[in-house]
């Protein structure tokens, strides 16, 4: 299934070909503090379809996760996983359609 998704101000548009079995909450420093809940997929699998010259990239520690947010309003859209190099973490609370209290996830330990 195709989900569309988008920041809070609209500037970000993305869609994603995901069945949304696999949601995790991670627990590394910055997943503590946005505590979003995301869901897994192939990185080719998601597709900005509008606004990536809007993206900010943050990146810590060692460099190799690339966490993506909005430059205007700031909500976290998804990230290139450390973990898994071919693998890409998407906010679910972005998705239209899906509300992320109703989705029960799993804690990605990274500790």
């Amino acid at each position: 299934m195709i989900h569309k998704g988008s920041c809070h101000c609209g500037k970000v548009n993305f869609e994603v070909e995901t069945d949304l079995e696999v949601i995790k909450q991670c627990n590394c420093s910055i997943c503590v503090r946005k505590y979003a809940k995301m869901g897994m997929a192939k990185k080719e699998q998601l597709k900005i379809t509008k606004g990536k010259d809007n993206l900010s990239l943050y990146q810590f520690g060692s460099n190799v996760a690339k966490h993506y947010f909005c430059k205007t309003c700031g909500v976290y859209t998804h990230h290139g996983r450390k973990s898994d190099p071919n693998g890409i973490g998407f906010n679910i609370g972005c998705l239209e359609g899906v509300n992320p209290f109703t989705i029960k996830s799993d804690i990605l330990n990274n500790k």
